[in-house]
């Protein structure tokens, strides 16, 4: 069993969840290195630079909506969110079985699987639309808008964590964005406890 402490930040950010979100992390230092999904030198960092990390956003979504997270691998950043945000209905997108049927267990384990689940296929190929789409390390922006812009409507919206080359992404993206009638925003969200969280949202143009 992981050892790490348990950031103060932690019961703010998940409330009446927090329990869950150790639950997580603990499944994440344990079967998500097992299974690949996780590096072992990640074990060390996880709340800082991956659940923290990706619960930044919870605060972006309106109430009640739907959210997709595409490339959902180990669940982040949308079990984070989902335990953040109890009020939203979370579709883990995952093409690869392997992380999709691990992604199953781990939303029964944790017993969100009423507001949760788990969809295996691609972006591109997906025929559902959301009210918000998040992704997390999935590819550079210009790719990845070829991939999203299908799942959101008029009124949708993405959250895309990225790194530290997100406002370059953004510059590579223009033609893409122009061509699409897109806009694109940076934000740089600090969660005590966590890095900092690159976020570029993404709206259709009025």
């Amino acid at each position: 069993m992981n050892q790490s402490p348990v950031p103060d930040a932690v019961d703010d950010v998940f409330g009446s969840s927090a329990d869950l979100a150790v639950a997580y992390h603990e499944i994440l230092a344990t079967r998500g290195i097992e299974w690949g999904l996780i590096g072992p030198r990640e074990a060390g960092r996880l709340w800082s630079r991956h659940i923290l990390n990706s619960a930044a956003v919870a605060g972006l979504p309106d109430g009640g909506v739907s959210v997709v997270d595409v490339g959902s691998g180990a669940g982040l950043p949308g079990i984070p969110l989902a335990l953040a945000r109890p009020d939203l209905e979370v579709t883990l997108l995952e093409p690869m079985l392997r992380r999709s049927i691990f992604l199953t267990g781990v939303v029964g384990e944790l017993g969100i699987d009423d507001r949760v689940r788990v969809l295996r296929g691609r972006a591109e190929k997906c025929t559902e639309r959301f009210d918000v789409v998040t992704c997390r390390a999935v590819a550079g922006l210009g790719k990845l808008l070829g991939w999203t812009t299908g799942l959101f409507g008029a009124s949708g919206v993405m959250h895309a964590l990225k790194g530290e080359s997100a406002s370059q992404e953004i510059v590579d993206a223009e033609r893409f964005l122009a061509r699409h009638r897109l806009t694109a925003e940076l934000t740089d969200i600090r969660v005590p406890g966590a890095e900092i969280t690159h976020v570029v949202t993404i709206r259709r143009a009025r």
